[in-house]
């Protein structure tokens, strides 16, 4: 229970930690979750389920208030300590790095992410899906620009409203079980056309928090006027939570529905690769490009999700990994040369790199691992998720590998708009120390995974075999 007890803890105790305190304890706190993390890590074995806590008796309305974790489970554990530790260390130099309340709501978030990650109830899950909007809401609100209300109100009804058709398909599916344990749901017997249902109502809300064109409306504009934490942790761990809703609740315990939604969510994941993509190469607002480059590639691993093969789920888990690491890089960038040119116009950017050599060699090292060069993690992600829609729909593949193309136009083009050509600034302050350690940490990790994928892959591997032969072992059980 430690890995959703020290979240909550450090949380509440830094609510109360002296200012000048703060950015120091923050990322202690952050580091020692790490740590407990990779401990459970190291003695994992991915052949079997951990079970935290599981109570003898269920509640009265069917709760069974139990907590643990596959490989699946485990690996979105570690990336989500992991952002809160590079979110805390980004942030060290900042003012929302010394303000109690940004850190007490930051590892708030951690305590709500790491519960959602390893629920193993229905309504647990809902839960700990809804908390985590009340501390990010509060992030953007008190740190994010001066004119982001409307933004902020447009993400935080879009999310939850969305979040209202997962509740409708937990109670729906609940009633052919008569519980909410994830193991009761995934052996009940559902008739195909209520499984069809119930996957509606997840998508709903799965799709708005990814986010899937259309519904991406929200995204943008959001992160534009965020606070780079706040703009991080929504790319980097929080709109993981609807991939992983998708890969272990929503198909899983509504297979039956799989097939009427296959082909549609993989063409709107297609054309959010595309229309990402075009968006981001025309864009001038730094912060955008990248929001706009997120949606490309998040479309790819939504689609691989839904063909729900091990290829295509293996090569989605390594992707959220790659995603989460580049997202925190670019906009740790973008945050850089917002703060030293005092605007996000990449036409009022620019030579940076002739002044300030250490920013733009560690901005080139992070727009090389975002186009996905072979030996790195994204390299393989991609790999194996375009392969997986190849063998699906051969014309899907080819529509999906234009992703390797136009990525790297809007990535080239960003970097040397806002780093190479004619100096636009007089100075321009290089990266200080816990700047290049991110930069380090992600370049590292990055690396490893692609030479070494079976960091993931092994990791992952028993967690999909056991989903996949429990959907091929039924004929209309939920899954």
């Amino acid at each position: 229970m430690e890995l959703i007890l020290l979240p909550l803890i450090f949380g509440i105790i830094s609510f109360f930690i002296p200012r000048s305190w703060v950015k120091t304890t923050n990322v202690l706190f952050a580091f020692a979750s790490l740590v407990a993390i990779s401990i459970k890590c190291v003695f994992f074995n991915p052949d079997f389920m951990e079970i935290i806590y599981d109570p003898i008796a269920h509640s009265r309305i069917g709760m069974t208030f139990e907590f643990g974790y596959d490989g699946i489970g485990l690996i979105m554990l570690m990336l989500s300590n992991l952002v809160v530790f590079l979110v805390a260390l980004s942030n060290f130099n900042r003012t929302e790095g010394s303000s109690p309340l940004f850190n007490g709501l930051l590892f708030l978030m951690q305590f709500g992410l790491n519960g959602l990650f390893i629920s193993q109830d229905a309504i647990l899950f809902y839960v700990f899906w809804e908390f985590t909007l009340i501390p990010i809401f509060f992030i953007l609100y008190w740190f994010g620009a001066k004119d982001n209300q409307r933004n902020l109100l447009k993400f935080f009804l879009y999310t939850l409203l969305g979040s209202l058709g997962m509740l409708l398909s937990i109670l729906y599916m609940a009633s052919f079980s008569n519980s909410f344990g994830y193991e009761d749901l995934l052996y009940s017997a559902i008739p195909a056309k209520a499984a069809c249902w119930i996957m509606t109502g997840f998508l709903i809300a799965f799709a708005v928090k990814i986010p899937l064109f259309p519904f991406h409306t929200w995204q943008p504009p959001t992160y534009a006027t965020a606070p780079m934490a706040g703009t991080m942790m929504l790319s980097a761990i929080m709109l993981k939570m609807a991939l992983f809703g998708m890969m272990k609740w929503m198909i899983p315990l509504s297979f039956d529905g799989l097939e009427n939604w296959k082909l549609i969510i993989v063409i709107l994941g297609i054309v959010g690769i595309v229309y990402g993509a075009f968006i981001a190469m025309r864009e001038k607002d730094i912060k955008k490009v990248f929001a706009f480059a997120s949606i490309s590639h998040l479309g790819l691993i939504a689609a691989g999700i839904m063909i729900f093969t091990m290829q295509s789920l293996q090569g989605a888990m390594v992707q959220m990994v790659n995603h989460s690491l580049i997202a925190i890089g670019l906009f740790l960038c973008a945050d850089i040369l917002e703060k030293r040119f005092g605007t996000r116009d990449l036409t009022a950017m620019g030579g940076v790199a002739k002044i300030a050599p250490m920013f733009g060699f560690w901005y080139a090292v992070i727009t090389f691992i975002a186009l996905s060069v072979p030996m790195t993690a994204g390299f393989i992600g991609e790999f194996f998720l375009i392969k997986s829609i190849f063998d699906y729909q051969w014309i899907l593949g080819v529509l999906a590998s234009l992703t390797l193309v136009l990525g790297a136009v809007y990535m080239i083009r960003t970097y040397q708009m806002s780093s190479i050509g004619a100096l636009k600034i007089n100075t321009f302050q290089d990266l200080q120390w816990n700047e290049i350690t991110v930069f380090v940490i992600i370049a590292i990790l990055a690396v490893a995974i692609g030479l070494y994928p079976s960091l993931v892959l092994d990791f992952v591997k028993p967690s999909i075999q056991n989903m996949l032969n429990a959907v091929k072992d039924s004929n209309t059980l939920i899954r």
